[in-house]
């Protein structure tokens, strides 16, 4: 088998430890499963997060609870409610997240989605 293949599995996220990664302003929870060019996290921030940096990285985010702004560097904002998605590549934008309330996310990011050229 080819150590790219992920076999199936389930995953209880309630075994997988919170890892604490803190913004501008409050906190940012991951737990995150990774596999060769393959990583899935929950994503929690706190009340009134603020990213600490832009990210360029490419996401799939699916938003669980909450509600999340999503800030590009432009200055263009958009919000995620539960049951709303973003997608994007890496390198395509410069983003970051803004809560009030907290968010509850899950975020898929890989190789899979590396700038084609």
């Amino acid at each position: 088998m080819n150590n790219k293949n992920i076999p199936f599995q389930t995953i209880d996220w309630s075994n997988i430890p919170k890892t604490e990664h803190k913004g501008e302003t409050g906190f940012a929870y991951w737990q995150t499963i990774e596999f060769d060019g393959l990583r899935i996290r929950i994503v929690e921030y706190s009340k009134n997060y603020f990213a600490d940096h832009w990210c360029e990285k490419g996401h799939i985010v699916y938003c669980l609870e909450g509600e999340v702004v999503n800030e590009l560097k432009d200055g263009t904002k958009s919000i995620l409610t539960p049951g709303m998605s973003y997608v994007v590549s890496d390198d395509l934008s410069s983003h970051r997240s803004i809560t009030e309330n907290g968010v509850k996310l899950m975020i898929i990011d890989g190789d899979f989605l590396k700038l084609k050229k």
